[in-house]
Order: C-alpha cells, then sequence, then structure tokens
C-alpha cells in the first residue's frame, strides 16, 4: 500500500559554466527566492498525481526558473517535515543535477528573484541546511560528466515458444508501447549516439527514440548475448568510450549481458550499484568522468496501460 502520509517532491541543482575563470570551467548555480518562505532555496515542487520523480523535476525546475535542462547524475533525496494544518508530514525530495540548455527567468508570484552565483555563494546564502547539505554532493561529483543509458530491450514475447531465429525475434505489444514511452524518459538526458545489440527487439525498442531525436541506431554486436562471451572487455571499453563530454549516449542491449557488464564496470571502479534488477525495458543511467564511472541511477520500465498510452 502507497504511503498517502508522505510528501513526495523532486527538483534539481540547476548549473551552467561560468565564463573567466583562470583555470579552467567554472560552476555557477541557480538559486531561488521564494517570498512566501522568505528563503533562498534550491528549485524542487511536489509531484503531480501519476507523475514520475524524473519528470516532477525537470517540471519543477522549468516552472520555477524558466530554463530548460539537460538531466545529469542522481543527487539522491533529502528527507524533513513539513507542517500542515497543524501536522507535520515527512517530505522526501529526489533530486539530480541539471544542466541548463537554454531559457530565462521570468518572477512569479511563488519565485521572484532568480541568482546565479558560485558554489561557495550558493552555500552562505542557501537558508535550509538540506540544501548545503545538498549542494555538497553536488560539489563531490563531476558536474560536466558523459553519461550512458544503458536500456535492456523491451517485452518481446516468449523465447520457448518463438520458433524462428532469435534474433529475429520483435517486440510484443506490451513492448512496442515500452519502447514508445521510454522516448520520454531517454529525451531528458539529450543523447547524441544511439547504438544497439543486432537483435531485433534491441533495435526496435531504440527506433522510436531514434525517430523523435533525428539520429540512427548502430549496430553493436558486442553488448548482444551472442557477441559478448569472450568479448566482454570490448563491450566494457565500448561503454568508456562512447559518446563524449557533456554528451549522452545510448545502449540497448539484453538481460544475459547487463548484470556482468554492469559489475564489471562497478568493481573496476569501485561504485556501489543499487539492488536493482534489470528488468525488460529498464535504464540504467551510468554517469562518466572521462572514463571512469562516477555512479549510477536506475530507472524501471515505463508502466504502460492497456489504451496503449503510457506513464512513465
Amino acid at each position: 500500500m502507497a504511503d498517502t502520509n508522505t510528501i513526495r517532491a523532486a527538483g534539481g541543482v540547476l548549473w551552467r559554466e561560468a565564463d573567466g575563470a583562470l583555470t579552467g570551467p567554472a560552476v555557477e548555480v541557480a538559486i531561488i527566492h521564494r517570498p512566501r518562505y522568505g528563503d533562498w532555496t534550491l528549485p524542487k515542487g511536489k509531484l503531480a498525481s501519476g507523475e514520475s520523480e524524473v519528470d516532477g523535476a525537470i517540471r519543477e525546475v522549468l516552472e520555477e526558473t524558466g530554463y530548460r535542462t539537460r538531466l545529469g547524475r542522481a543527487l539522491g533525496e533529502t528527507r524533513y517535515f513539513k507542517e500542515q494544518a497543524g501536522f507535520l508530514r515527512p517530505k522526501v525530495v529526489r533530486w539530480w543535477a541539471m544542466e541548463a540548455t537554454g531559457g530565462a527567468f521570468s518572477p512569479t508570484r511563488e519565485v521572484d528573484e532568480l541568482r546565479w552565483v558560485t558554489l561557495a555563494e550558493a552555500h552562505e546564502v542557501l537558508t535550509r541546511e538540506t540544501d548545503r547539505e545538498l549542494l555538497e554532493r553536488f560539489v563531490r561529483g563531476p558536474a560536466p560528466t558523459r553519461v550512458v543509458l544503458l536500456v535492456r530491450h523491451a517485452s518481446a514475447g516468449s523465447r520457448s515458444e518463438w520458433t524462428g531465429d532469435d534474433r529475429l525475434r520483435p517486440l510484443d505489444e506490451t513492448g512496442y508501447r515500452q519502447a514508445e514511452a521510454l522516448v520520454r524518459l531517454l529525451a531528458h538526458f539529450d543523447p547524441t549516439e544511439i547504438a544497439s545489440a543486432d537483435f531485433a527487439r534491441c533495435r526496435q525498442t531504440v527506433e522510436p527514440l531514434a525517430e523523435a531525436l533525428g539520429l540512427v541506431v548502430r549496430e553493436t554486436p558486442v553488448v548482444s548475448e551472442a557477441g559478448y562471451p569472450g568479448h566482454e572487455s570490448e563491450a566494457v571499453t565500448l561503454v568508456r568510450s562512447i559518446g563524449g563530454q557533456h554528451h549522452a549516449s545510448v545502449i540497448c542491449s539484453q538481460g544475459d549481458v547487463i548484470p556482468d557488464l554492469l559489475s564489471r564496470l562497478a568493481t573496476a571502479d569501485s561504485v556501489d550499484l543499487p539492488p536493482e534488477a534489470s528488468r525488460k525495458a529498464s535504464t540504467w543511467a551510468l554517469t562518466f568522468q572521462l572514463d571512469r564511472l562516477v555512479s549510477c541511477d536506475y530507472f524501471p520500465p515505463p508502466t504502460v496501460v492497456a489504451s496503449g498510452s503510457a506513464v512513465a
């Protein structure tokens, strides 16, 4: 049963590169002033009914700052109590780093001022300790990063019931709806390259994304269940090298490959993996600093409904 007492919310540390640094690009972050509370804080807000945390985070940042964003690494949660009608209710906020890609701030009744400040200035000005702790998480990791979105192919029926070449087994009806629903999540990262195992169900999983973004799907046998055994190091090298700094890339692979591939990357770079199973149509967002893995975030499969619409 869902916890109806807990307030669920999401937000972002909105950042951009600042000009004029003597030792490479400096980072500045956006802080906002809310006249109702008289505080300086980071953009966040409550989730709408049925809204995913990542969609809510991006929506709230856009509404409160006016800036469009490129999704970056997950920053975890903050937890505190909020008073409502004389009672204290627990509030949980999920956070992501978000790079500003365009837009401009306009004052509203809820947010009347936005400042772009250095990390040190933000630490001094932010009102709440929870926001300062979150800023420390952001500071401890890289801001400009490379993200690899490792996707397990969507639902494709039963292997035992398919009589043809298994490479040709297509997505089923649920799988096609999952593939369409994945576009919303994956597009938040603004990917510039898409690779896929050379199996029909893998290509079909990322084809809607490729069509939406005007990209080409590159077949990569080394991340298929047939090509991976004996070529594990090549697959690891692919994940470590695909794309570039400030870029996101998508790789669609299979359930017999992803757990071992993740384990090799995480073990080599001393990164803890969330205890999640790689379900069909799920996504692992792998954040790299150069070729070193620094964090992993798991997104479960999108929820699809019988009508063909989807909830990410």
